[in-house]
């Protein structure tokens, strides 16, 4: 698996939803993103990426992730507890699955790979927080996510236009909720929003 540092990010601008969340309508066509939740990590005129919060990767577990890299050794004795050995693996997008990507609290910072987006909330992309992470010196709120969603310059705008998305602030709380199938009705909350009266011609937020 490839870990690769993110790029530079450019400044955020009126309009733009980085360190927003995007909230999927019921009329999503895409099943990839059915019901999802993502954290948008980057918003310009060059395009949008984000990270999807509310999608499990069942395939595989995050103590397996870190024997493939090497981080661990197969036979257990690396003193892993087991808080670290329960943590999910996220599907952050269809995009690059073979690329990991940590959003995490601000108490961990490498300051020539982190990210600081909004609001506490960071990006790193390289394999050294996830042995900070296996080691218990990681950030004290981390998701783990492979892939994510990404979009051409206007795309995202287009779908939005088109209804297919909601988007409102974020905050920690829900970004880093163990609870992932809860992440979905929580975001709606946040817009005074039921998910059973949601109709297919709504309008975007």
């Amino acid at each position: 698996m490839k870990i690769a540092r993110p790029g530079p990010r450019r400044a955020s601008a009126e309009g733009y939803l980085d360190g927003q969340l995007l909230i999927a309508m019921p009329v999503m066509s895409d099943p990839r993103f059915a019901r999802s939740v993502i954290y948008m990590c980057a918003h310009s005129e060059d395009g949008a990426m984000g990270l999807i919060i509310n999608q499990r990767a069942s395939h595989i577990s995050f103590p397996d992730l870190l024997e493939r890299l090497g981080i661990v050794s197969s036979n257990g004795d690396d003193g892993i507890t087991d808080e670290v050995g329960r943590m999910s693996i996220h599907v952050g997008g269809p995009v690059e699955t073979g690329r990991g990507f940590v959003l995490h609290s601000s108490d961990y910072f490498a300051d020539d790979s982190t990210l600081p987006i909004e609001n506490g909330v960071c990006l790193t992309a390289t394999i050294d927080i996830l042995r900070a992470i296996a080691t218990g010196t990681g950030p004290n709120h981390a998701i783990l996510a492979l892939g994510y969603a990404g979009w051409s310059p206007g795309q995202l705008e287009s779908e939005i236009q088109a209804n297919g998305w909601l988007n409102c602030p974020a905050d920690p709380d829900l970004i880093f909720d163990p609870n992932i199938e809860a992440k979905y009705a929580r975001a709606l909350a946040k817009l005074g929003i039921d998910p059973s009266h949601l109709v297919s011609d709504a309008g975007h937020a």
